[in-house]
C-alpha cells in the first residue's frame, strides 16, 4: 500500500517535470524565432532605408536641376 503511494507521488513528479520542461523548451523556441525575425526585419528595413535615402537624393537633384533650368521658381 505505501509503495503504490510512492509510486503514483513520482508518477506525478515526472509528468509534472515532463510539462514544465515542454513549457520551457517552448518558450525557448518562441525567443529564438523572436531575435530570428527581429534580424531579418532589421535587414529589409536596411534595405528600405538606403532605397528610400536614393530615391529621395535623386529626386533633390531633379528638383535642383529644373531650378538651374528656370522651370521652378522659388
Amino acid at each position: 500500500m505505501q509503495d503504490q503511494k510512492i509510486e503514483k507521488i513520482a508518477a506525478i513528479a515526472v509528468n509534472i517535470t515532463k510539462v514544465l520542461v515542454i513549457i520551457y523548451l517552448g518558450f525557448v523556441e518562441v525567443f529564438k524565432i523572436g531575435k530570428l525575425l527581429k534580424e531579418n526585419l532589421n535587414t529589409e528595413f536596411d534595405i528600405s532605408r538606403k532605397w528610400a535615402s536614393q530615391n529621395y537624393s535623386i529626386l533633390k537633384k531633379r528638383l535642383m536641376e529644373a531650378k538651374v533650368a528656370g522651370v521652378i521658381e522659388n
